[in-house]
């Protein structure tokens, strides 16, 4: 990983980008990177475009900006890329990690993704309907990110999100447990 990796999350409300940038954020602290994380949205309602940031790095960040050349891009609602370019701004060679069923090929042709980017593709709504019991794709998205992408030891990443899921849902254990089979889902079927 380089000294600083810039990631932006676009999703819709409802679908745990803000909370998939803090989840992340929390990780890499607890692995001993320096962090920052950060929502841009307009109205806060369900389904409207929703955009956060992380910022990830070795050193300590001086930056106080929004993300505008991201490394990475997540995007949680493969119907935004109709009408938002997630790839503007991206760094060369930076990733775009898209929740749906297609092929990174197929991706690359129907969005027409330019060619130095590279594409990577998960199902993680069905993932997170087969394992949390509804359509929530924000933590498979993170395993996701890790494999794809290798910012973070998965291992330790898995185990902070145990301790912080076991946390905030300690009188619903299914809850911990699908969404830490979600992430391993999703870490396992991410195509690149």
């Amino acid at each position: 990983m380089k000294e600083m990796t810039e990631i932006r999350w676009h999703g819709r409300g409802g679908q745990g980008a803000k909370t998939a940038a803090l989840l992340l954020a929390d990780a890499a602290l607890a692995s001993g990177k320096y962090i920052q994380a950060f929502p841009e949205y307009g109205p806060e309602r369900m389904g409207a475009p929703v955009t956060s940031f992380d910022r990830i790095s070795s050193g300590p960040i001086s930056l106080h900006s929004g993300v505008i050349n991201p490394d990475v891009v997540i995007v949680l609602d493969p119907t935004l890329m109709d009408s938002v370019d997630v790839t503007e701004g991206m760094s060369s060679g930076g990733t775009l990690l898209v929740n749906i069923e297609r092929s990174p090929e197929e991706v690359k042709k129907i969005f027409n993704i330019p060619a130095e980017v590279r594409i990577c593709t998960v199902d993680a709504s069905k993932i997170s309907k087969e394992t949390i019991g509804r359509e929530i794709p924000n933590t498979p998205m993170l395993g996701a990110l890790v494999k794809a992408t290798g910012i973070l030891d998965f291992k330790d990443m898995i185990e902070d999100m145990k301790k912080k899921l076991e946390k905030k849902f300690k009188s619903k254990p299914e809850v911990v447990e699908g969404n830490l089979k979600a992430i391993e889902r999703a870490y396992k079927e991410v195509k690149s």
